[in-house]
């Protein structure tokens, strides 16, 4: 039997990337999963859809529910959780992941004065309003239940510069928001913790990359950064750190603040997948 066994999470914007290896994780270790996206049909530039992802979850032995749902819409995002509570009673696991990276790509290299105001509108709103509201609507629940885990996808971009100026806003707003979160939850045992995931191997991070003269894939961003992709993370990296404090039973040890997903690997022992696979 799986360390989740009985427990059921929420993973938003799981159709691909971080998304969709923590719910792959949180599905192999027995957890009743509900994956949330727009992404139902094979359309666009990138692969993946919240059905592939449940059929990804289920050929690990696990249990998914994918749930179409746009966070830009509230009533939508009402709706997924409604049903959650209509069909399991209970949520033992939110993790906000869902996040505009296609619009984040077009705009790396630039300066904030160069970008239209949108830019912050779609940052901000779905990097940062999204989890908020996604929070607010699971709160109650874990409440009544005393117990749950919340679980925000965030980065070091929270306290170094990194990509552009509304990424680091949303993730250090992100950071404090889960300080905040975790202050007025603690008496109540739920936990709020932000996740610092590295590079990782999503599909839009693979889409772009080259092979350098030494063979080996790497990704080039404006500016003249270059990471070396063969030792990034793989998304399921991520997911072993969420299935790893939502198993720990003093998770509430390390709520209010922000861990990288290396440090979380070497606290719990846990390692990523092997690459290249």
């Amino acid at each position: 039997m799986g360390a989740l066994a009985g427990k059921v999470a929420i993973v938003t914007g799981a159709s691909r990337g971080i998304g969709k290896g923590i719910a792959l994780e949180l599905g192999a270790a027995a957890a009743t999963v509900y994956v949330t996206g727009r992404s139902t049909a094979a359309t666009g530039p990138l692969p993946g859809t919240i059905g592939e992802t449940a059929d990804a979850v289920a050929a690990l032995g696990g249990r998914c529910i994918a749930v179409h749902c746009d966070h830009h819409n509230d009533a939508e995002v009402e709706a997924v959780f409604s049903q959650v509570r209509d069909e399991q009673g209970r949520i033992d696991v939110l993790v906000n992941n869902v996040y505009s990276a296609p619009a984040l790509a077009r705009w790396l290299g630039k300066p904030f004065w160069e970008l239209p105001l949108d830019a912050w509108d779609e940052i901000i709103d779905i990097g940062v309003r999204s989890h908020y509201v996604a929070a607010r609507l699971a709160a109650p629940l874990m409440v009544e239940q005393g117990a749950g885990l919340i679980a925000n996808i965030s980065s070091s971009g929270a306290v170094e510069y990194a990509h552009t100026v509304t990424y680091g806003v949303g993730k250090a707003a992100l950071d404090k928001m889960t300080a905040d979160m975790a202050h007025e939850l603690r008496p109540h045992n739920v936990a709020v913790v932000s996740i610092w995931p590295g590079m990782v191997r999503t599909e839009l991070v693979m889409a772009g990359a080259q092979t350098n003269d030494e063979g080996r894939p790497v990704l080039k961003l404006p500016g003249g950064h270059e990471f070396d992709l063969g030792r990034a993370e793989s998304p399921r990296f991520a997911g072993r750190a969420v299935a790893a404090l939502a198993a720990d039973a003093e998770v509430l040890a390390r709520s209010g603040h922000a861990y990288t997903t290396r440090d979380l690997g070497a606290g719990y022992g846990f390692t990523d997948l092997e690459w290249p696979p």
